[in-house]
């Protein structure tokens, strides 16, 4: 009877610590002290695992679990920091660069503040590593898991004078390519910049946005490129064969004078050297070769640091077409 009640028990225990570790999955592997103890953890395990080092305190009654999250490891962390925010400070809603990860908007840098907001523009000091900001005026916001997460308009407008221009632009982008911000959240956006710092400056940055762009290099690029005076006429320029199948899309296009493409591809980290996708490259660059109406150029982000992807469209755009 007494084995049948301890198994029992540790039975138990193991499933509270699964199912908490279940409910920090859906959380970047964050997961508060309250909730823990929600899940049945008890406090004497939660020193175990502390200990142990199983679970390590992210800051005051916030843990970090070692669950696998299926996120690489730059949106892991950022998520895991814009987590850290909202569960360390109940109540509160997740603004700025935060906000903008749990929407799962790219081009934000690698390491980003836990910043929150409370209720009523309330000044309190946050616990280690949590920025809490005033707001005195009622936030839209959206539901993530059940905490409130401002709004893409208004966590742009309150990120954007933070950001460097490469990644600001390469958020909006984001948030224009994912409809995270529309044709009225423009409008709500332009509301929220009214009298706040570096708002001339931001309404800059968003003339440089383009929907059209599908990742943070391709901004880069398209910034890099038009800083060298080469502004690309078109942004995912279809590649056709001869029987006008497309066969590829091009990230940035240019025209020459007599009508040929120099069309770019940007190579970001992984996807292209991943085995399937170095079949697939082959193949469509095998029949892009055969189309004489193009020139395909691939560039890495090294080859945008150090020059080499700006000289070499120069040249290409100058040079005569293979054209027959």
């Amino acid at each position: 009877m007494i084995a049948a009640m301890w198994c029992d028990r540790v039975m138990a225990d193991h499933r509270a610590i699964a199912n908490a570790e279940a409910l920090a999955r859906r959380q970047a592997g964050m997961i508060s002290h309250a909730q823990a103890r929600a899940e049945g953890v008890t406090l004497a395990q939660l020193r175990t695992l502390v200990r142990q080092g199983r679970w390590v305190r992210g800051t005051r009654g916030v843990y970090r679990t070692p669950v696998d999250t299926r996120l690489d490891s730059w949106d892991e962390a950022r998520q895991q920091a814009a987590w850290m925010g909202v569960l360390a400070v109940p109540g509160s809603t997740a603004v700025g660069m935060a906000a903008l990860a749990l929407l799962q908007l790219q081009g934000l840098p690698r390491q980003i503040p836990s910043e929150v907001c409370v209720p009523h523009g309330r000044s309190i000091t946050g616990p280690a590593g949590v920025l809490v900001r005033r707001h005195r005026n009622p936030i839209p916001t959206v539901l993530i898991n059940g905490f409130r997460v401002a709004t893409a308009p208004v966590a742009i407008a309150l990120a954007l004078p933070d950001l460097d221009r490469c990644n600001a632009v390469a958020v909006l982008d984001s948030a224009l390519h994912t409809g995270r911000l529309t044709k009225a959240g423009q409008r709500e956006l332009e509301q929220a910049l009214a009298g706040r710092r570096g708002a001339h400056r931001t309404r800059q940055l968003i003339t440089l946005a383009d929907r059209r762009a599908e990742s943070p290099l391709e901004t880069r690029a398209r910034l890099i490129f038009m800083d060298a005076g080469l502004p690309p006429a078109q942004l995912q320029v279809r590649v056709r064969n001869r029987n006008g199948r497309v066969i590829a899309r091009g990230d940035l296009g240019w025209r020459r004078a007599d009508g040929s493409w120099v069309i770019v591809e940007m190579d970001g980290r992984g996807v292209h050297g991943r085995p399937s996708a170095v079949y697939a490259d082959r193949g469509r660059q095998n029949q892009i070769v055969l189309n004489r109406q193009i020139t395909i150029l691939r560039f890495t982000d090294r080859d945008l640091d150090d020059g080499n992807a700006v000289a070499v469209v120069r040249t290409a755009i100058t040079s005569p077409s293979r054209v027959a």
